[in-house]
């Protein structure tokens, strides 16, 4: 039968895009779609929204609620489960749901180790091939096109998205450096940005939106996902620190400047669309991330400088 569960611990839309084409490989190796159990905040009931193809049902993993989990799964009778994690806790919500095979990474492996590579090494052991670590969104076209229409996406100028927050203050570039640099692009190419960030993030969206250049930006604040996707994938370029809006955009075919300011780089080599500025003095073989201070280190020059390659 070949039914399969995806369980996915991350809670980030960020980790979901990384994972997306183990779940894509999963799926085509077993001739079917499958289901994902994973946390409401990755997205992912919209980011499958249109991709019927290889996943038929998001189940929300809540963080609590152990036996309803299990009664859920349970009656829809996989035989099968790919739990992207070393968590007990996952592994046993699968046992006690009667699926007969269970994958799962080994239990207290994780720390430490390259989220990406640990996922491919992962799925490429259970398919015994190689798999390319980049995927896609699959997204409804005319959808796009209507996006377009509706926010004035036009070539006629260059449509930037940009994703000023993230998850910590240290992963964030200081915003007017962002405002500084929309400037600079604007008087390179004229241009329209669109800025993308979540609620909780109102007041970094304002500040750009309330300086000389917020009349050529469009907040995406009080969007869905839903509603964000096809307006990414409308854009020429993305500029954005280590956030899920940026990985949304790569896996979008958009190419993407990422900032690392105080995360690991790694999170930026999983897809070639994404191009990755560090601090100061670091490479990749040095950057571990975490810096406290490294925010304030990343070169505004060299922000610009890549921004108007991607953009010509």
């Amino acid at each position: 039968m070949n039914k399969a569960l995806i369980i996915i611990k991350s809670p980030g839309i960020g980790d979901l895009q990384i994972l997306l084409s183990n779940i894509h490989h999963i799926s085509r190796e077993i001739g079917r779609p499958v289901s994902i159990l994973a946390q409401k905040n990755t997205k992912a009931k919209a980011v499958f929204a249109n991709d019927k193809q290889h996943v038929d049902e998001v189940i929300d993993l809540g963080r609590k609620d152990f036996f309803n989990i299990i009664n859920k799964i349970k009656a829809r009778k996989f035989d099968q489960a790919y739990i992207y994690s070393d968590s007990i806790r996952l592994y046993a919500i699968a046992r006690l749901s009667n699926i007969s095979r269970i994958y799962h990474y080994p239990f207290f492996s994780k720390k430490g180790k390259n989220f990406y590579k640990t996922a491919q090494e992962f799925t490429e052991g259970i398919l015994q091939r190689k798999i390319n670590s980049a995927s896609k969104i699959y997204w409804d076209k005319d959808d796009i096109e209507k996006t377009k229409i509706k926010y004035n996406i036009t070539n006629e100028v260059k449509n930037y998205i940009i994703a000023p927050s993230a998850s910590g203050k240290n992963k964030i570039w200081p915003t007017n450096n962002f405002i500084r640099l929309i400037e600079d692009l604007n008087k390179k190419h004229p241009s329209k940005f669109f800025i993308a960030a979540g609620p909780d993030d109102k007041n970094l969206v304002k500040e750009i939106m309330d300086s000389s250049m917020g009349k050529r930006c469009v907040s995406l604040c009080n969007l869905t996902i839903e509603e964000i996707i096809p307006i990414l994938a409308s854009c020429n370029v993305g500029i954005s620190n280590d956030t899920g809006f940026g990985h949304l955009a790569a896996n979008l075919n958009v190419n993407v400047l990422m900032i690392f300011c105080s995360s690991p780089c790694n999170y930026g080599l999983w897809n070639e669309n994404i191009k990755i500025i560090l601090p100061i003095g670091e490479t990749i073989e040095s950057f571990i991330g975490y810096n406290a201070n490294a925010n304030h280190k990343i070169s505004f020059d060299e922000v610009l400088k890549k921004s108007i390659e991607l953009i010509s």
